[in-house]
């Protein structure tokens, strides 16, 4: 009797979550693996999302920055935009030809194109059909298109789409003040642009605490020139040649803009759209439903990353393949712990959050303490000629740090020592009492926790 199935694992999704299963699964030589990836391997994180705007921000922020020097003249000072495109595109198909290297080498076998489940253990792949007795989809997620009057009538440009432009727009509208709205904003206004965010709720950064939004929206407004309306709503879009013309409802009242470059910065919803019910998964528009183990309703059918729903970062969903793993290759039963993640705004200044802020508290109906420490004062501050920024911690009634929001150029790293008081928790007496350095942005961390701990619980 032949081998009942072509693989022991199929892997469906080649980005961070997929690669990573992927890698450890083949850890163990008897594993016989495949991963399938539609577009090309690494996913939007390694060739749309992560990479590319880490490359462009990182040139829009030291441009920016190297034009505020007085010693030096911007009359003298020029870029070649369509290079850092090229940037991009050169450095993501250096990792992406490494990883490919690496799991051929491991002996996984890579399958190009959509698969679509025809039963539990059966996919087709254009008109090819594998089988395998497990899978673990890792499909990440995908934009969610706006219900906007004329949207299909007007050329526009997505998340993935936006930093791979050859061409600087003039005037952008962005759709969407969520963190991928403004990244893009800032990095079109750094390089000589003028923007315009539109965004449905009351505030930039909605996700994040009050002050986040509030802080970003004065340095947008006041240092580049980017236009912000909240509490709006887009209404229909047209388009007349290259121009496009944007209608959308302000207090009670329509208005119009002419501009060059649409962006829709809309969100994204996780990407089912693979043929689940033939398979017996259950999932909703929130995302495939999964257990604490990562399993479907199916019991030979895994989930992991942005597929499943929740808060995406690249770093959730590589935990979770790892956990995944682990569990599959039975050296242990660990169940998930969220507890310290990072989320980035990698806007200059950057905003970090971790933990826990004072919407999701309240929304627990429990007490908790918070301090607030501006940046504005300090010598960093300062030196980097950078009035804005600021410093969030929240406590438990008992002082034990459960979350935090930082503003300032290296928040995110400012943010690793809070999401270690976070994960393992840590009071704010015992943060105020670690030395930081004397005169850095870090210093605010411990006036932070000193702050909070003469505050009364609310």
């Amino acid at each position: 009797m032949g081998k009942k199935y072509n693989f022991d694992y199929i892997i469906i999704g080649g980005g961070p979550a997929g690669t990573t299963i992927a890698r450890n699964l083949a850890r163990n030589k008897k594993n016989q693996i495949a991963l399938v990836e539609g577009r090309a391997l690494g996913g939007s994180n390694l060739n749309t999302r992560d990479v590319p705007y880490a490359i462009s921000l990182g040139f829009a922020h030291t441009y920016r920055k190297f034009k505020s020097y007085p010693e030096v003249s911007e009359d003298n000072l020029h870029y070649n935009f369509p290079t850092i495109a090229s940037h991009q595109d050169y450095v993501a198909t250096q990792i992406r030809n490494a990883e490919e290297q690496l799991l051929v080498k491991k002996g996984v076998t890579l399958i190009s194109g959509y698969a679509h489940f025809l039963s539990k253990n059966t996919i087709a792949v254009g008109e090819q059909q594998y089988t395998a007795k497990k899978f673990i989809l890792a499909t990440g997620a995908k934009l969610k298109t706006s219900e906007i009057s004329g949207l299909s009538t007007v050329n526009y440009l997505t998340p993935d789409t936006a930093m791979k432009v050859r061409r600087l727009p003039k005037f952008a509208f962005i759709i969407g003040g969520g963190a991928t709205g403004c990244e893009i904003a800032e990095d079109y206004a750094e390089l000589g642009a003028k923007g315009l965010i539109i965004e449905s709720s009351s505030r930039l950064l909605p996700r994040e605490d009050k002050e986040a939004g509030e802080s970003l929206r004065e340095y947008f407004e006041n240092e580049l020139g980017i236009m912000v309306v909240t509490g709006a709503k887009v209404v229909a879009l047209e388009q007349e040649g290259s121009i496009k013309h944007v209608i959308f409802s302000s207090d009670g009242a329509e208005r119009m803009v002419r501009v060059d470059c649409v962006v829709l910065a809309t969100g994204s919803e996780p990407n089912t759209d693979l043929g689940l019910e033939n398979a017996g998964v259950k999932y909703k528009i929130v995302g495939i439903g999964v257990n604490s183990s990562f399993q479907t309703s199916a019991k030979n059918i895994y989930a992991i990353g942005d597929c499943i729903g929740g808060k995406s970062s690249t770093e959730r969903a590589e935990y979770q393949a790892t956990i995944l793993a682990q569990n599959l290759a039975g050296r242990a039963k660990s169940i998930p712990s969220y507890a310290g993640f990072i989320r980035v705004t990698d806007t200059y200044p950057q905003i970090a959050s971790v933990g826990q802020n004072e919407s999701d508290l309240g929304k627990q109906a429990k007490k908790y303490k918070h301090a607030v420490v501006y940046l504005k004062d300090s010598l960093a501050s300062k030196i980097e000629h950078l009035p804005y920024g600021f410093v969030k911690i929240t406590t438990d009634s008992k002082n034990r740090i459960v979350g935090s929001t930082i503003m300032a150029p290296n928040a995110a790293l400012m943010a690793e020592e809070l999401s270690i008081a976070v994960r393992h928790r840590l009071t704010a007496l015992e943060i105020a009492s670690t030395p930081h350095i004397s005169g850095s942005f870090n210093e605010a961390i411990k006036l932070a926790c000193k702050k909070i701990l003469k505050n009364k619980a609310a």
